[in-house]
């Protein structure tokens, strides 16, 4: 098995900083599920003031995941790639098998006797 090349890994870790931010993320899931979107319609439909929406959406668009196109005077984003909806929706999968497994432990400890009696030390 061949590793990718440095280069292909750098590209890689900087297309995940991309989206390593919460509003980034939320940003994507609207754009892939209702398509594209300006500005405004982003800010109403997440609750977040315009500027960081638009800064979001700059950084966003600077790492070529969501592009712009003017509709008149309105402006929409959107993303470039459809794939993006798949990667979000593997990325939720993934997390929801960790969170199942976090579930299972907490169950468990719950019904471990010694467990309680060991967070309960006597004075």
């Amino acid at each position: 098995m061949t590793l990718p090349s440095r280069q292909l890994q750098t590209l890689k870790a900087e297309f995940f900083r991309a989206l390593a931010h919460p509003i980034r993320i939320r940003l994507l899931e609207v754009l892939v599920s209702k398509g594209p979107m300006s500005v405004q319609d982003l800010q109403r439909q997440l609750g977040i003031e315009q500027p960081i929406v638009s800064q979001q959406l700059a950084r966003l668009r600077a790492s070529g995941i969501v592009s712009a196109s003017r509709q008149g005077t309105i402006i929409e984003y959107g993303v470039t790639d459809p794939l993006l909806k798949d990667l979000l929706a593997v990325a939720k999968q993934i997390l929801n098998r960790r969170l199942v497994g976090v579930r299972a432990l907490l169950k468990e400890l719950e019904r471990d006797p010694h467990a309680r009696a060991g967070s309960q030390r006597p004075a």
